[in-house]
């Protein structure tokens, strides 16, 4: 009869659950152990170990503990949460309230949920309680705060008898990972962020090689914003030496990010940024950075739109910075007064070992300025100074910074307008320095007499360390091969390098000797007919070859007498015994071995005549041609 009201009880509820029949009231909790590990045998086919309680135990050794992550159902187990059942030790558990709510379906027992095959009876008289409830899934706590302690229910469980299962700890693990950021030493955490944070899309370039030693990014096109990302990812890469940011636009705010970054940077020992048009704005922050960082050794700053107020900046970081060696100042917008300001901080250096301050508009006193510096500096081993336009101010005060100076050892002075005068005046200065290898002098207006004396001044020089002479695109002669040769038997491993030999000279067109014979008559108002006289002493009108050339010299003598002038002696009829044969043969059309008045007239005539069609083709060809339709 308690059978039938008990399975209509369960009906009424909408559930099927299956009761045992039980013999005896006494001991209900014995017949439910009994038959729960004879169930418990036929489904996994073996024996799970019972507690000194009577429970079935779900603590394992560490040794023998199941590696599933999933905890097997325990039919028959009568333990409520947060209660305790007559003749058992008082049991905490951990509640998950917080999972019900969102878990309507959670509500039912386990054995409800795990079928026929594992249900058990129970008497009507038994104490109610309710099952203990599957493990949640871990998807529904992901909305759950551990660290809040209203959450959960904290009350522990006694050890000896049960643990947290796998799919437990991975839950707390994902949980505690979620709600913790953790350190990411490669920095693309950091860099993901930084993009979100500005609103720029991260560079995948800068990503797979943001730990390689050496990092290009040139030609990324990043500007401002881009370089704020980067910046702030880099604050902690300890993977990064050589930094190449050149031509990405990165204007004031991207060079103020650099600037920071390097402040916190201990790495980074070379980088360019060159190409980025910083401006004014910028060049404090950079000389702020170059005196107080201990690690950069070679930086690049050229093309930067850097002005003579820059300048001043800059000369504070030359003059105090300990550690940098290499700085690039080229393609900026320096002039005199830039290398008035430039020039005493070179001198006072003691770190640089090269500069370069090509490209600007360094002139006049700023030229004489760097030059200064360069005499008085006792740590600098190269300069460039190529296209200034230093001119013959430059020249002079470089030819005495090379007499002081013994330690530059490479001088480039390409195109900077320097003369033959020029040249031979840095020759005084090289004829005196031994420790300068290479000099380049080259696309400048010196010729072959300004590299003539350069040589000159090695040959003066017999402790001349010179490996390298550069005077490329300047044309040189016979004369400077002969005396380079002479070098080349002093040093015998020079190089020298020049625009090619000079064009052998064209000779001069030869002038007709009728030319020579109409402009005497021209320039001294003769008439055809007197000059003819002047040759025919028997009034005849007709002359031999013998009287003519008489004649010719007789003119010639008694017209030197006449002028007075040096610049005039040349207006006299200077023929050589060959063209006189020449105008002879021509005069003499007939061929009789004289020469009447007839013939010379015809003769002069004809060849003006000619001379007049000459001139006529030659404009006719220049002229432009009328447009046809």
């Amino acid at each position: 009869m308690e059978q039938e009201s008990s399975e209509k009880e369960n009906t009424n509820t909408g559930k099927a659950v299956k009761r045992w029949p039980i013999e005896s009231q006494e001991e209900p909790i014995s017949v439910i152990r009994e038959e729960t590990e004879e169930e418990l045998k036929a489904a996994t086919d073996q024996v799970r170990p019972v507690t000194s309680k009577g429970r079935l135990q779900t603590h394992f050794p560490q040794q023998s503990r199941p590696s599933s992550s999933k905890k097997l159902p325990r039919p028959g187990s009568t333990r409520s949460t947060g209660s305790s059942r007559p003749g058992t030790g008082s049991r905490k558990t951990v509640s998950r309230a917080s999972s019900r709510k969102s878990r309507p379906e959670s509500s039912g027992s386990r054995l409800e949920r795990f079928g026929p095959s594992s249900d058990h009876s129970e008497s009507d008289d038994e104490i109610p309680h309710k099952p203990r409830e599957h493990l949640p899934e871990i998807a529904d706590f992901t909305t759950v705060d551990i660290n809040d302690e209203k959450a959960f229910d904290t009350d522990l469980e006694d050890k000896d008898e049960e643990e947290y299962t796998l799919t437990d700890l991975l839950f707390l693990y994902r949980c505690h990972m979620e709600t913790t950021t953790a350190y990411d030493p490669t920095g693309r955490t950091a860099y993901i962020e930084g993009c979100k944070k500005v609103g720029v899309v991260p560079a995948s370039y800068f990503l797979r090689h943001m730990n390689d030693p050496h990092l290009s990014m040139k030609h990324h096109g990043l500007g401002s914003q881009g370089m704020r990302a980067i910046a702030m990812s880099l604050v902690s890469n300890t993977s990064v030496l050589t930094l190449d940011l050149s031509d990405n636009w990165l204007g004031h705010p991207g060079g103020h990010a650099v600037c920071e970054m390097l402040r916190d940077n201990c790495f980074i020992t070379h980088l360019d940024l060159s190409d980025n048009k910083f401006g004014l704005q910028t060049a404090e922050s950079l000389s702020q950075t170059l005196q107080q960082n201990s690690t950069l050794t070679h930086v690049t700053l050229s093309g930067n739109d850097f002005d003579d107020k820059a300048a001043v900046h800059f000369s504070d970081a030359i003059m105090n910075t300990t550690k940098l060696e290499y700085l690039n100042l080229s393609h900026n917008l320096f002039g005199e007064n830039a290398g008035i300001i430039l020039g005493p901080a070179i001198a006072d250096n003691s770190s640089l070992k090269e500069l370069d301050l090509s490209w600007n508009s360094i002139r006049r006193k700023g030229a004489v300025a760097i030059a200064q510096g360069i005499k008085n500096n006792v740590y600098m081993k190269k300069i460039n100074l190529a296209w200034n336009g230093f001119g013959l101010e430059g020249s002079i005060a470089f030819g005495d910074a090379l007499k002081g100076n013994q330690v530059l050892e490479e001088l480039d002075l390409t195109n900077n307008r320097i003369t033959s005068e020029g040249a031979v005046l840095i020759g005084k200065g090289v004829s005196v320095n031994e420790t300068l290898t290479t000099i380049r002098l080259g696309r400048n207006p010196m010729q072959t007499a300004g590299c003539y004396g350069i040589c000159a001044a090695i040959l003066r020089n017999p402790n001349c360390a010179l490996k390298e002479l550069d005077f490329k695109d300047i044309l040189v002669n016979k004369d400077f091969d002969d005396i380079f040769k002479q070098v080349q038997e002093q040093v015998p491993d020079i190089k020298m390098r020049h625009g090619g030999m000079e064009p052998p000279k064209k000779p001069r067109a030869r002038i007709h000797p009728m030319v020579k014979l109409t402009n005497y008559i021209e320039k001294n108002n003769l008439r055809l007919v007197d000059f003819f006289n002047k040759f025919d002493k028997d009034g005849s009108m007709s002359v031999t070859y013998e009287e003519f050339q008489q004649g010719i010299e007789c003119a010639k003598t008694a017209l030197q007498k006449l002028v007075k002038s040096e610049a005039l002696k040349d207006t006299g009829i200077k023929l050589t015994q060959e063209e006189v044969q020449i105008l002879l043969s021509e005069l003499d059309s007939d061929g009789d071995g004289e020469i009447n008045f007839s013939e010379m007239v015809s003769g002069h005539t004809g060849f003006q005549e000619s001379q007049q069609e000459n001139i006529n083709v030659i404009l006719t060809a220049t002229q432009p041609r009328p447009v046809t339709t």
